[in-house]
């Protein structure tokens, strides 16, 4: 409880801040005027869509890998393929971003790319654990039942991990959302346009304007794919946890 009345309390905050910013006619701080709300709206819609086609590309890539490489025929390529991975995420992100501008050009496919890079760690790392937590008596009371590889993944498997697979998937939407502020650096759209506008500009108030949405956006996201994650947990394992 205590933990939704700080992210409510912080949401506010952010939002109440946007609203403030956007709200002024002008300061005299040189020739200074907040982004207008249409400003605003077109960004985060932008930025939105950056995150959603980032995201869907690497669940489409992460979920299915993840649980290939827990299959005994390719459990030799775990080590180099969560690796390549991982040292995706561990290049910051404005590198990667700038690398992929001179490979694809300027434009949203360079930010997308990155953005997928990014953000793939966390959403394969979490397919390949949560397949390999399962207790393996329970996949062996399941074949002794007579159940194929295949019904064994698609009845057993998967629904066992889908919980640390959404759990991975949150992690890298939250991600996702911050590293987008800086696919503007290579032609992308989004919120980061109004961030980087008050860097150049050295008004702390439009950096707040683009950087408060933004954080507000991750928080918002970060819960409505946490409740999506308690809804899928089976009551079972609610219930075990709870006892843990």
């Amino acid at each position: 409880m205590r933990h939704y009345v700080i992210l409510i309390s912080l949401l506010v905050l952010l939002l109440g801040l946007t609203v403030w910013i956007t709200s002024l006619d002008w300061i005299k701080e040189g020739v200074y005027r907040p982004f207008a709300w249409g400003d605003i709206a077109n960004c985060t819609k932008a930025h939105l869509e950056m995150v959603v086609i980032a995201e869907l590309i690497a669940i489409a890539i992460g979920v299915p890998l993840g649980i290939l490489v827990t299959r005994p025929v390719f459990r030799k390529l775990t080590t180099p393929i969560i690796g390549g991975a991982n040292v995706g995420q561990s290049i910051p992100s404005l590198a990667v971003i700038a690398i992929m501008a001179p490979i694809l050009g300027f434009g949203l496919q360079s930010a997308i790319v990155a953005l997928v890079i990014y953000g793939l760690l966390p959403v394969l790392r979490n397919s390949y654990t949560g397949i390999s937590n399962i207790d393996p008596a329970i996949v062996e009371a399941a074949r002794g039942m007579g159940m194929s590889r295949r019904q064994i993944a698609r009845k057993i498997e998967l629904p066992l991990a889908l919980p640390v697979i959404m759990t991975g998937i949150r992690v890298s939407t939250v991600i996702t959302v911050g590293t987008a502020e800086l696919a503007v650096l290579v032609g992308g759209a989004g919120l980061g346009r109004i961030t980087l506008a008050g860097v150049y500009t050295m008004q702390p108030l439009t950096i707040l304007q683009g950087a408060a949405p933004t954080a507000a956006l991750a928080i918002i996201l970060g819960f409505i794919l946490a409740r999506v994650e308690g809804g899928m947990t089976s009551r079972g394992l609610k219930v075990k946890a709870e006892m843990a």
